[in-house]
C-alpha cells in the first residue's frame, strides 16, 4: 500500500516538487487516493457474501461522484450477489436496489428473476427497483406480488402507487390482500403496522364497499395478535384513524356489523409507538468533557463495541486539539476493540457501523494513520469497510 500512502500525503498538500514537474492539484490527488483505496478494499477477499455486498455497496457509493463507470462495475456485482442471497432465502444486509444505485437493466433483471415466494424477503429491493425504474420493472413486479405466498405490504403499496391507486390492478390487489390475510396472524406480527399503512394510504382511492370490507377484515385479523404487542397497537391506531377519516358518520354503523372488528377498534389509542432497541452512543461532547488521564481506564471496563466508539470519540477530541500522542493511544484502543467486535458479531449488532464510525473519526484526524490502522484489522471484510470509510471522508473533504 506504499503507493496509496504516498497519495494520501499528496492529498494533504505535502507533495514534493521536482524540477520540471507540476505540483499535483489537491482535488486530483485526493481523487487518486480515493480510487486507490477503494480498489484495494474491493480486492480484499470476503468469504461471506453479505460482507461482500456491504463492501460493494459502499464502494459504489464512494466512487459514484468521481468515477461513475467504476461505480457501475461494483453495482452490477453487488446486484448479482443481492439476487443470489434473496433466492437462497436470506435477507440482504444492504440493498443496492433500495438505495437507487442500480441501473434499470440490473433492476429489471432482479425483478424478473425474483422467485414469487421470496417477495417478502426482498421488499426493500423490490421497492427500490420499482421506484427507480417503473417502466422496466412494474409489470414483472405485479406478477411476482400476485404469486407471492405471504403478504408484502410495503412492496405492494409501492407497486400500487407506481401503477396508480385507481388502476384496475391496484383495485384488485388491494381487495386480494385484505380478503386473503392468513388465519395465523401472530407470525406476521411485524408486518401489522405496514398492512395498516397500506390500508390507510390506498383505501381512499378504492371503491367504498371494498374499503369497508377490507377495513373490517384487517381489524378482525389484528384481533388474533397478542393484545399487548406494540405492533398490534400501532396497526389498530392507524387502521381506526383511516376508517374514521374515510367513513366519517358511517364509521360506527360499519363497525356494528362485525363484533370482532368492533372489539378490536375499541382498543385504539393504546401504546401507539414502537420503541427502537437501545443503541450505544458515543459523542464528541461527552468525550471532551471527560478526556483526562482516567479516560483510558474507563474504556477498559466497557464492552468492545462501546469501547471502540468511546475511544474513537476521545481520539477525535485529542487529535483535533493538537494532542497527537493521546489521539494515537485512543485510536489504538479503538481499532484493537474492532477486532473483538467483528469476531463476536451477531445479527443483533451492526458491527459494520462500528467499524465505519471508528474509521471515520480516525480519518478526520489523520487519514494516513487511519489507513494504516484499518489495514491491520484482522478480518478482510472489516479491513475493507474501514478503508472505504476513510476514502469516503477524504472524498467529502475534496469538494
Amino acid at each position: 500500500m506504499k503507493c496509496v500512502l504516498t497519495t494520501v500525503i499528496l492529498a494533504l498538500g505535502c507533495a514534493p516538487v521536482y524540477a520540471g514537474s507540476k505540483p499535483a492539484k489537491p482535488a486530483d490527488s485526493s481523487r487518486k487516493f480515493v480510487l486507490d483505496v477503494v480498489r484495494s478494499a474491493v480486492a480484499l477477499p470476503e468469504s461471506d457474501p453479505q460482507d461482500r455486498l456491504r463492501v460493494l455497496a459502499t464502494a459504489a457509493q464512494v466512487t459514484s461522484p468521481i468515477d461513475p463507470q467504476l461505480a457501475r462495475q461494483f453495482t452490477r456485482e453487488g446486484v448479482q450477489i443481492e439476487t443470489r442471497l434473496v433466492a437462497a432465502g436470506e435477507d440482504p444486509a444492504v440493498s443496492l436496489l433500495a438505495s437507487g444505485q442500480a441501473d434499470c437493466a440490473a433492476a429489471q433483471q432482479f425483478v424478473e428473476s425474483l422467485p414469487p415466494n421470496a417477495v417478502d424477503r426482498a421488499e426493500q429491493s423490490l421497492i427500490g427497483a420499482v421506484t427507480t425504474c417503473p417502466g422496466q420493472t412494474l409489470s414483472a413486479a405485479q406478477r411476482k406480488l400476485q404469486g407471492a405466498g405471504a403478504p408484502a405490504p410495503r412492496a405492494t403499496l409501492a407497486v400500487m402507487q407506481a401503477a396508480g391507486l385507481k388502476s384496475g390492478w391496484s383495485q384488485q390487489e388491494f381487495d386480494d390482500v385484505f380478503s386473503s390475510l392468513p388465519g395465523d396472524a401472530e407470525p406476521l406480527r411485524a408486518d401489522a403496522p405496514a398492512l395498516a399503512q397500506l390500508y390507510a394510504e390506498a383505501a381512499p382511492a378504492m371503491d367504498k364497499a371494498v374499503a369497508q370490507r377490507a377495513g373490517l377484515a384487517l381489524l378482525e385479523w389484528l384481533g388474533h395478535i397478542d393484545a399487548d404487542a406494540p405492533e398490534r397497537n400501532v396497526a389498530v391506531n392507524t387502521a381506526v384513524d383511516a376508517m374514521k377519516s374515510l367513513f366519517r358518520d358511517r364509521y360506527q354503523d360499519i363497525l356494528s356489523a362485525n363484533v370482532a372488528a368492533q372489539h378490536v377498534a375499541q382498543t385504539a389509542g393504546q401504546g401507539g409507538e414502537l420503541s427502537p432497541p437501545p443503541e450505544e452512543v458515543a459523542t464528541v461532547q461527552s468525550a471532551a468533557a471527560d478526556n483526562g488521564p482516567d479516560a483510558q481506564q474507563a474504556l477498559n471496563d466497557m464492552p468492545a463495541s462501546q469501547r471502540a466508539r468511546e475511544a474513537a470519540a476521545h481520539g477525535f477530541v485529542s487529535g483535533t486539539s493538537g494532542d497527537s500522542d493521546s489521539a494515537g493511544r485512543f485510536f489504538d484502543t479503538a481499532f484493537s476493540a474492532l477486532d473483538e467486535v467483528w469476531s463476536n458479531r451477531s445479527p443483533q449488532m451492526n458491527a459494520a457501523a462500528v467499524v465505519e464510525e471508528v474509521a471515520d473519526a480516525a480519518a478526520q484526524v489523520d487519514p494516513v494513520m487511519a489507513l494504516q490502522r484499518a489495514q491491520h484489522l484482522q478480518d478482510p471484510a472489516a479491513e475493507a469497510i474501514g478503508m472505504l470509510s476513510i476514502a469516503r471522508v477524504v472524498a467529502s473533504h475534496a469538494h
